[in-house]
């Protein structure tokens, strides 16, 4: 996984930019929102990067964030991508997100680590990929200390809908989205991209949410292409 993810980034690093892979914050209150979330990407802007950054490139659930980011704290930063995204996420995104919280309520970790192996080995033909591995993947990806972030992010995704601020975004926007996407359905992508007021819109044919997400060695070269123009 890190010499994969050092290859994604190798382009930007190629381009001259210092590349910082930001996580959201740990210990989040109940109730901490997404539009919080942006709120605090600006804090951690303005305390070590001297209040702005060229780019900002917000993939998925990042994404969302980086949609409130940019309605609220465009000065914060000189360019913006999003990637796999939209204004709100699809039903079945719900409630595996609601399905994995509630196992974690639980203290049960087998089946958030299912809902997880769902997450990134979506549909019926991957079924027995997951059940090989599921316990793995689960270990990798969910927290080992704090399952109460992963709860309250999934609340905070089950609430979101951005459709509200999308208008409010000052500045050009790439958005790079997948037209397999189970997690983002291809209409409420096309309508984001409607409701923002300067987008450019390039779809991934014939590709998923992860593949876009965690392999595509063409994000970077359009993320790029678009920040280059200045």
């Amino acid at each position: 996984m890190a010499v994969e993810c050092r290859r994604l980034l190798a382009p930007y690093v190629k381009a001259g930019f210092a590349v910082w892979i930001v996580g959201r914050r740990r210990h989040m209150t109940p109730g901490h929102t997404i539009a919080d979330m942006a709120d605090d990407y600006a804090q951690v802007f303005t305390e070590e990067f001297g209040g702005r950054v060229d780019l900002v490139v917000g993939e998925s659930y990042g994404g969302m964030i980086a949609q409130y980011l940019a309605a609220f704290h465009p000065g914060s930063f000189g360019h913006i991508a999003l990637v796999v995204t939209a204004a709100e996420a699809s039903h079945w995104c719900k409630d595996l997100t609601s399905r994995m919280a509630a196992a974690l309520a639980r203290g049960g970790r087998g089946g958030a680590r299912t809902a997880v192996a769902e997450a990134l080995l979506p549909g019926e033909r991957m079924r027995w990929v997951r059940r090989l591995t599921g316990p793995l993947t689960g270990r990798l990806m969910l927290p080992k200390d704090n399952p109460g972030d992963v709860v309250i992010e999934a609340q905070a995704l089950n609430a979101f809908d951005s459709r509200a601020v999308l208008p409010r975004i000052p500045v050009p926007v790439l958005l790079l989205c997948s037209d397999r996407d189970v997690f983002f359905p291809k209409d409420v992508i096309a309508e984001t991209a409607g409701l923002i007021p300067d987008c450019t819109l390039i779809w991934y044919e014939g590709q998923g949410h992860p593949k876009v997400a965690f392999a595509s060695r063409r994000v970077a070269h359009d993320v790029l292409a678009f920040a280059s123009r200045g």
